[in-house]
């Protein structure tokens, strides 16, 4: 992959005076306990909740693998604001994910290339983690390796339960129309409209809210990418690629990007959409989300997890509040590809920094992660208190064992995941059961609120998934797309492109949603965006298109 050097690291010595608030621990490099322990530091530039420090199975997982790490995560700040002052303040912890800013980390020189140490053998868990060809993806420009992508790696088999990315809707409208077939957008909105007329609010007389969109800073994807979705294609993230052809389709322009943004201007002066989409941040987004007011909207399933067990903390699940997702498509003739199988994503990962002061400790640390037991307790945590093992080897958890894993302060003293380390999907390494107990079969089902349940049930579906459609094969080696824009910056033609194009999206978007004529203001979008010089950042996409496809070929 080519990594583009940043033209904006003396904004980052700038953002310095606003002080870190992503990262609460400012002792960098690992040190020792007096009981032999090693402790390590991570930040992850991503929302997340600490645990505590006494957390029992953190305890535990220090004890077989003989290290154990302060996870901070990102508050108060963007990605690119949190990894830009700690570049400019020149002091890391030791595991490190920049997300948007992995880039900016690389850049700096803030990474330790980790292909040596991974080619010595003495890590063996995370050398098979990925194959040779997808560890190839990762390697930069000057040939090295500096992060490991933790996510979308199945051990043997997918156990895939709940979808990437969906339209969301409550069970409670689906049950009141009795439970129809909504194939399409216009299917969707007619359905809000219809239930929103005949309940214009819930029990206790609050106001529903029939859609809202999230659209704050980056997480403003569930406005702008549905037409990708809308069109038949999969979750390249930034581009359409035609699989035939093997060329670049911007899905920003198409005429179902057009049709789509014409429906949610007509629904936001009908008042289906929520006027305070375009204002509201992610935090208040996740509360309106939490008080069962609202009928549905665009997003992917990790980003308002936490809603459920709100939901079911404040009983409004026997109203019918939690969501189901929906892979709807422009028309009905229109091919399903909301799901697609796992794929690598490189643009990012868990990487160390030149402030580690045990590399070597480090890497064993993630290797012993991959260990068979430590998987286990970072899934499903200990036999006996938080699941129970038949004879048959199969992993089973009482409704009093959810209870206690639905629980926050329950999560965080016992709990502990590591869940921004690497990590296999799919089944462990016995073969019998799911990494995941939310994956379990036997479990998953019965985990879920009562409404969902039902509503399931009624379109005899068993998982989020099948709720929304097909898993498609991956599309192809260059799958997904977004691993390589992710990375792009300012100092290439295309990369400039890509921050402009972004930029009027966000600007621009919720004008064509609220404008009071629409082809006035998808026309003053249109020339906003042409702007920007598309054709640069398409060209370069081409180019990663060609080269992927190319390099796939070298390892058939």
């Amino acid at each position: 992959m080519k990594m583009k050097k940043l033209a904006t690291l003396l904004l980052a010595a700038a953002m310095l005076t606003t002080g870190f608030a992503g990262c609460k621990n400012s002792d960098s490099g690992s040190k020792d306990t007096e009981g032999g322990i090693k402790e390590f530091t991570a930040f992850y530039a991503v929302p997340g909740t600490e645990i505590n420090d006494d957390n029992e199975i953190q305890a535990k997982i220090a004890e077989i693998t003989g290290a154990t790490c302060k996870e901070t995560w990102l508050t108060g700040q963007t990605a690119s604001e949190a990894i830009g002052t700690m570049i400019a303040g020149g002091e890391y912890p030791d595991f490190i994910d920049g997300s948007d800013g992995t880039a900016a980390l690389y850049d700096a020189g803030a990474l330790v290339a980790l292909d040596e140490y991974l080619e010595s053998g003495d890590y063996p868990n995370l050398t098979k983690f990925w194959s040779e060809a997808e560890w190839d993806k990762v390697r930069q420009d000057d040939g090295h390796i500096y992060w490991i992508p933790q996510f979308g790696n199945p051990y043997e088999k997918s156990m895939a339960t709940d979808p990437a990315e969906a339209f969301w809707i409550q069970t409670r409208v689906l049950k009141w129309a009795d439970y129809p077939k909504i194939e399409t957008v216009d299917e969707y909105f007619k359905l809000l409209e219809d239930y929103n007329k005949a309940n214009p609010t819930m029990e206790d007389g609050t106001e529903n809210i029939p859609f809202t969109i999230l659209c704050d800073d980056w997480r403003y994807f569930c406005l702008e990418n549905p037409p990708q979705f809308l069109d038949g294609y999969p979750n390249d993230g930034s581009v359409i690629v035609d699989p035939d052809t093997k060329k670049i389709i911007d899905y920003n322009t198409t005429d179902t990007a057009k049709r789509y943004f014409q429906k949610l201007n007509e629904e936001y002066h009908k008042g289906i959409v929520d006027p305070e989409s375009f204002t509201q941040s992610y935090d208040e987004y996740i509360a309106k989300l939490s008080t069962g007011r609202v009928l549905g909207m665009v997003d992917q399933k990790w980003q308002f997890q936490q809603v459920y067990d709100t939901i079911k903390q404040q009983g409004l699940s026997e109203e019918g509040c939690n969501f189901v997702p929906l892979g709807i498509r422009i028309d009905k003739d229109t091919p399903n590809q909301w799901q697609s199988e796992d794929a690598i994503n490189v643009a990012n990962g868990v990487g160390i920094s030149v402030s580690c002061k045990d590399v070597e400790g480090a890497l064993k640390f993630l290797n012993d992660l991959l260990s068979p037991e430590v998987r286990i307790l970072r899934g499903w945590g200990i036999e006996g208190v938080d699941y129970e093992v038949g004879e048959d080897g199969v992993f089973t958890r009482t409704d009093e064992q959810w209870a206690n894993v639905s629980n926050a302060s329950y999560k965080a003293s016992h709990m502990c995941p590591y869940s921004y380390m690497p990590n296999y999907t799919g089944v462990l390494e016995d073969g019998i059961n799911a990494s995941d107990p939310n994956q379990q079969p036997t479990e998953f089902y019965k985990s879920l609120p009562a409404d969902v349940q039902e509503c399931l049930s009624a379109y005899d579906c068993e998982t989020y998934s099948e709720m929304c459609g097909p898993i498609n094969p991956v599309p192809g080696p260059w799958f997904p797309m977004y691993s390589f824009s992710n990375t792009m910056t300012t100092s290439t033609p295309g990369g400039t492109a890509w921050t402009k194009m972004g930029e009027v999206k966000h600007e621009q978007l919720p004008k064509v949603v609220m404008s009071s004529d629409f082809e006035k203001g998808w026309s003053e979008y249109m020339a906003a965006y042409n702007e920007c010089k598309p054709e640069d950042f398409l060209k370069e996409m081409q180019e990663e298109l060609d080269r992927r496809i190319e390099e796939a070929a070298k390892h058939e």
